[in-house]
Parts: C-alpha cells; sequence; structure tokens
C-alpha cells in the first residue's frame, strides 16, 4: 500500500520519496530533511516505531498521517501521534488528505473510506518504488501482487473476516506479469491475496494467458479447500513453488480446511494427506496454526500437532499465538467484555512474543509449558532431518534449516522458556500476566529500548501503555440509550 499511495500522490501532481525500512537501516539518518506530509503504513508490532518517528517528523513541521493494519486496529490510540488516522484508504480519501494538509493536535482524525479500492495501480505504475525495495533484498527478490481483496472464509480472529471479497481487474493482473518479464530473467511473485484462487478458474486463466510455464515462479497463501488435485497440478505447470495453507484448528474452521466435521485426530489424518500430496506437486509448503484458540483444551491439541508433523515431515509448521488486535475482529468484542485481554505494548504483538488473550482453559504456566513443548518437538534435530529427508528440492530444504536454527525456532524456543522461567521467580511479571497490575514489567520494557535504538528517545510519553478496551467502550458509547418505559 505504500507504494499504492506514492503513486496517488505523484499523479496529484506531489514530490514524492519512499523509503522501505527493512529493520537494519538507520532510519533517523534516511528520512528527508524537509517534508510537509509523511504517509507511514504500520503493523502493530511496528507501531512505537511509527509512534516515535511521527513525533520525530512533527517537531520538524510535518503532518503525520497513519495507515495500515496499526491504524484499521488501533485508531483511538494512533490518534494521540498522529494528524491523521485511516481505516480504509482510497485514492479519494487520500486527495482529501493532500488538500487539507493540516495539523490535528493533541488529537488527529480518524478517516475511513466505505470499502476497499476498486482498483489499485499495478507493477507497472509502482515499478519506480518496487526496484529500490527489491535492491535491498540480498537473495531472495520478490515481487509483491494482489489479485483479490477481502476473504471469503469467516475466521473469528482475522482482520479480514468481514471484509467482502473481491477480485481485481485480471487484465492489469495480464499486463503486470508481461511488464515483469521484461524486467527480470525470472520473477518470483508474491500473491499477498489472503487467500490466493478464491476464484481459481479466473486467476489461473489471467496468469497462463500472460507468462509461459516455467517464466516465473510463484508463492501464495490459499486455503487447503482450494487445494485439490487437478488445482495443484496446474499450479505446477504455472510455476508455483510454495504454499501457505491455513489448518488454524484441529477442532474448528473445518470449511477451510475441506475437511467438515472432522475433528481431532480424524481431521489430522485428512490434513496430513491432504498436505503430503501437496507436497507432490509444490516444493515448499508450509502450515499455520493458531495455538491457544478457546475450542483447545489440556494437551490434546498439542499432541494432535505433534502428530501432524510425524505424518507430514516436508511441512514446515508456523505457529501463532492467539492475539486480539483492537477492532481487528470482532470476537475481540467478547475478550474484552469478558477483561481477557491483557495490554502487552505494541511492540510484543507479533503473534509470536506475547499472547494478549488470556487463555480460556489453561494457566499461564500450563500454557508455556504446552507451547514450549510443541516448539521443542518441532525444532529438535531429530525433526529437522526428517523435514530435510522430507522435501525434495535443495533450496526448500536450506529455507527450513534456516528458519529452524535462526530466531524463528531455537531463539522463540528460548525466549518462551525464559518467559516460561520468569512466569515461576519473576513476581512483577506474573502479576501483570494475571491482570493484578498494569505496571510494565522491565523484562518487556528493556526489550522494547533495545530495539528501538536511537528511537527509544524520540517514543511520546504514554506510548507503552494503550486500553485494552478500546473497542469495547468505544461501542458503548455508540449504542442507543436504552428506552424507558413512561409511567
Amino acid at each position: 500500500m505504500p507504494q499504492v499511495l506514492a503513486v496517488w500522490c505523484e499523479a496529484d501532481g506531489h514530490e514524492v520519496t519512499q523509503i522501505c525500512y527493512t529493520g537494519f537501516e538507520d532510519l533517523v539518518a534516511e528520512l528527508p530533511t524537509r517534508v510537509d506530509l509523511v504517509f507511514i503504513g504500520a503493523f502493530s508490532e511496528t507501531a512505537l516505531t511509527a509512534y516515535a518517528l511521527s513525533a520525530l517528523l512533527r517537531s520538524r513541521g510535518a503532518v503525520t498521517v497513519l495507515g495500515g493494519p496499526h491504524a484499521r486496529c488501533y485508531p483511538e490510540d494512533a490518534r494521540n501521534y498522529f494528524d491523521y488516522v485511516l481505516g480504509f484508504t482510497d485514492r479519494a480519501l487520500v486527495r482529501e488528505v493532500l488538500e487539507e494538509c493540516a495539523p490535528h493536535r493533541p488529537l488527529g482524525v480518524h478517516r475511513s473510506a466505505k470499502r476497499q479500492p476498486i482498483t489499485l495501480p499495478g507493477v507497472r505504475e509502482r515499478w519506480k518504488f518496487i526496484a529500490p525495495t527489491l535492491r535491498k533484498a540480498p537473495f531472495l527478490k520478490i515481487v509483491p501482487m494482489l489479485g483479490s481483496l477481502g476473504c471469503p472464509y469467516t475466521c473469528s480472529f482475522c482482520i479480514d473476516s468481514t471484509v467482502p471479497y473481491q477480485q481485481l481487474d485480471s487484465g492489469l493482473l495480464q499486463e503486470d506479469l508481461r511488464f515483469l518479464l521484461g524486467k527480470m530473467r525470472r520473477p518470483r511473485v508474491a500473491w499477498h491475496d489472503p487467500n490466493f484462487g478464491v476464484r481459481f478458474d479466473e486467476s489461473m486463466e489471467a496468469i497462463e494467458a500472460a507468462a509461459p510455464p516455467g517464466s516465473i515462479d510463484f508463492l501464495a497463501e490459499s486455503s487447503l479447500s482450494l487445494l485439490s488435485e487437478p488445482h495443484l497440478k496446474r499450479l505446477k505447470r504455472n510455476g508455483f513453488q510454495a504454499l501457505l495453507p491455513g489448518v488454524e484448528s484441529w477442532y474448528d474452521l473445518g470449511g477451510k480446511s475441506r475437511t467438515g466435521a472432522s475433528r481431532g485426530m480424524e481431521k489430522v489424518e485428512r490434513v496430513s494427506d491432504h498436505v503430503n500430496t501437496l507436497l507432490r506437486y509444490i516444493p515448499y509448503v508450509q502450515t499455520n496454526f493458531v495455538l491457544g484458540l478457546d475450542v483447545d483444551e489440556g494437551t490434546e491439541p498439542f499432541e494432535l500437532t505433534k502428530r501432524f508433523l510425524d505424518r507430514t515431515p516436508g511441512a514446515f509448521p508456523g505457529y501463532s499465538l492467539l492475539s486480539a488486535f483492537g477492532r481487528a475482529a470482532p470476537l475481540n468484542l467478547e475478550y474484552q467484555r469478558a477483561r481477557r485481554v491483557l495490554p502487552f505494548p505494541f511492540h510484543f504483538l507479533d503473534n509470536n512474543h506475547a499472547m494478549n488473550v488470556r487463555p480460556k482453559h489453561y494457566s499461564w504456566p500450563e500454557f508455556y509449558d504446552q507451547v514450549i513443548g510443541l516448539t521443542d518437538y518441532t525444532f529438535s534435530w531429530r525433526a529437522i532431518a526428517r523435514r530435510w529427508n522430507g522435501t525434495s528440492r535443495m533450496v526448500p530444504r536450506w529455507m527450513n534449516l534456516v528458519r529452524a536454527i535462526s530466531t524463528e525456532g531455537f531463539g522463540r524456543l528460548r525466549y518462551y522458556r525464559e518467559v516460561r522461567r520468569r512466569l515461576d521467580e519473576d513476581r512483577p511479571l506474573r502479576r501483570y500476566f494475571e491482570q493484578e497490575t498494569n505496571e510494565l514489567p522491565e523484562f518487556f520494557t528493556s526489550q522494547i529500548r533495545r530495539d528501538l535504538g536511537a528511537l527509544w528517545g524520540r517514543l511520546p510519553a504514554g506510548a507503552l501503555e494503550h486500553d485494552e478496551c478500546a473497542y469495547q467502550r468505544s461501542e458503548e458509547t455508540r449504542a442507543p440509550a436504552p428506552s424507558v418505559p413512561g409511567t
């Protein structure tokens, strides 16, 4: 979306500089010295960086705008630190902000389009802003594309669950693929659709019309319900090298995994057979799971995932701890009303470094014991060796190995063990987890200080805290007062 904004702003006659922050640059040094208006796109895990940048840029006279997932999920908090906070964003809304370009302080304004855009600038229009980002990638240079917006599924924890699905223009898609073939020897394209291939034939016909088989490598997130064997044969023929289907739960969401009412071990067996079929056609498969859902209880959910790993050694499992991102999903209202949401700083809301929903059927030590057991099983040397042998090609083998021994595997296991130790030994941290206090433990503060580096000093007062029930309070304020019968 930052590339899209850059195209729209240039088309309206503005001088535009885009900076893609990968986490390694000296971000302060890269900022333009004179700027009138700054759009910042951020996930919640980068919100504190965005808040610090906004404070710095405002001190230099700029008007600041926040967009992206964090702006959609936490507009009440973001308004404290930005002049504009945008929800759904289309060209008309961007033009409105550009024309007004006024500071709104101490509280910014929240604006949103009625829906997502009908069309977006394609790769050709965005290339000026894509190319510098690709140059920063040392090895895998991947071009982001979208074939659709929204999602037909209604996963209760997902930000796209309430966004209507819409297919984007297939003609533009074909034009973009032809453009890429003229720019790169063998492009790699990642489809950023929440679920690629919902209209499978339409999507594949567009790809086949533009790109000869084997000319482009594709990666996509999809659902098992879309990945029948005939579809897999067609994907393989058209260069799909990686698929990321969501399994999520062994007790729920059977429609997404094409398992219907199957639960427990029956679902494990069906999903495992399906994923093994994927691996016969697609070199790299990542299966995604959410840990800590309310349907989970006891050791069984974690043991079932271990059995899945045993039966499907070639798939790389991606685990996310259940997180409630503000307004992201209607289910979050239920968590807030039940006082189950913890006010972890946004910095830790990356689905792994903190679970901000108190588990329904586990104490915190019990939950972390299960997570540690599963993570240890997943990234044991035995499992790594089986994953290596269960993968047919060398590049996917090395990707699995590197992911396992890096911060995603070994590093995450160390982190979980440290949190678990502190749940027993660090009284302030345990009281924070048990919602007995909102005072942030030093264990978390020190991590933020280290990660923000030079931007720590620019972090506005109060940015480490937020109202974890802001969504609920806003809904209660909007609700009409109950009528009182006359006497």
